[in-house]
């Protein structure tokens, strides 16, 4: 079974925030980084990864993405705050 991964990329500390799942942590924030898709991340400039769950599996990490995006805006930046305060860009920690 492929591992999976939840993660929050923003535009700016305190900015938009974006939820997302993938199977590749470091290819797809180089996506974002990259502007590779058009789309809400696009739009918005989120390309700063600021805080990401190992789930193990992409069927648990999935289940957990679903139940974020449904947090107020407030529970997330909270649970962001606990593993990155300082709203820092964590690529370069997650590059193999």
């Amino acid at each position: 079974m492929k591992s999976g991964c939840v993660y929050i990329v923003t535009n700016k500390p305190q900015g938009v925030l974006y939820v997302g799942v993938t199977a590749d942590l470091e290819g797809r924030i180089w996506e974002h980084r990259n502007h590779i898709f058009r789309g809400f991340t696009d739009s918005y400039n989120c390309t700063r990864l600021v805080w990401y769950e190992d789930c193990g599996d992409i069927a648990e990490a999935i289940h957990r993405e679903k139940r974020l995006k449904f947090w107020k805006r407030a529970w997330k930046i909270r649970h962001l705050e606990e593993m990155n305060p300082e709203w820092d860009d964590l690529f370069e920690t997650i590059m193999s």
